[in-house]
């Protein structure tokens, strides 16, 4: 089956610094692409979008060309999503002019889960900054949690002209079993064509020692059903999903999950998109 894992991660501590490992040493150690080759037990992507792994912010541009030196051994890496501060400042846009100089940078994150501050995203440097990401044609990822998506919905709308992709659905809570009020977010997230959706990190907000498909079930239903499939991508979160599941285990779920699809929206959900979103080749 080809496929496109629109949401993976590359890391190693030995070059860089990654304050968040220490919380999971487990994951504490170089994850490449033959890494990824090696843990996935048969099903391998055919292409790879790179989502910046949160290293220290003054290496986040050496991160953007590490990840080029891979790409240039294993041309599977087709895209990457960049750190950028977004603040509105001049250096906020002379960051996002040093990244527009290299090809494969597709759009920009800056982190919205993990802040104290429940404004963080509508600050107006933030919005200022996320502007000038679609003044550069450069999409903006959000990775925030549940309750944040209020906020969310605030900075996309003010935000007319930039393109967003939602992390992990947007991170509900699965573990306790929570739909409400994520779906009615969802459903207005998924009202603003500039917004699409990524079915990835399902696993990690379940029960980690006891997930089923059945729990993400009606997770994966309700983006289904407020995204459309020409507007979800399939996604891994490779390696911060081991914290809950292997490679293999996560791709066949997804698969069952995505069973009644027609053929051609399996191939949007799994492909097509991306290569739409991404603008890839």
């Amino acid at each position: 089956m080809i496929f496109t894992d629109a949401h993976v991660h590359f890391w190693d501590p030995g070059v860089f610094t990654y304050p968040w490992l220490a919380r999971h040493p487990e994951l504490s150690r170089p994850h490449t692409p033959a890494d990824l080759d090696r843990e996935t037990d048969g099903p391998a992507p055919n292409r790879m979008i790179f989502i910046q792994a949160e290293c220290v912010e003054t290496q986040a541009l050496d991160e953007v060309c590490w990840i080029d030196q891979l790409a240039a051994q294993d041309r599977r890496i087709a895209a990457i999503i960049a750190y950028c501060r977004m603040d509105g400042s001049r250096s906020n846009a002379a960051q996002i002019e040093a990244l527009r100089a290299h090809p494969r940078v597709r759009g920009v994150r800056h982190l919205i889960q993990g802040q104290t501050d429940p404004d963080f995203c509508l600050r107006p440097g933030f919005v200022a900054g996320v502007r000038q990401c679609g003044a550069a044609n450069l999409l903006f990822e959000l990775c925030c949690v549940a309750d944040q998506l209020p906020n969310v919905i605030r900075l996309v709308e003010q935000c007319p002209d930039t393109a967003f992709v939602l992390d992990h659905a947007g991170k509900p809570d699965i573990r306790s079993g929570r739909l409400d009020p994520w779906r009615e977010h969802i459903d207005t997230l998924a009202s603003f064509p500039q917004v699409v959706c990524k079915l990835s990190a399902l696993v990690t907000q379940a029960r980690h020692d006891g997930w089923q498909p059945s729990d993400l079930r009606p997770y994966w239903d309700h983006a289904l059903a407020a995204f459309g499939p020409a507007r979800l991508l399939f996604g891994s979160d490779w390696p911060v999903m081991k914290l809950a599941s292997s490679y293999r285990r996560w791709f066949e779920t997804a698969n069952t999950l995505a069973a009644d699809l027609s053929s051609s929206d399996r191939a949007a959900l799994f492909h097509d998109n991306a290569t739409r979103v991404y603008h890839l080749r």
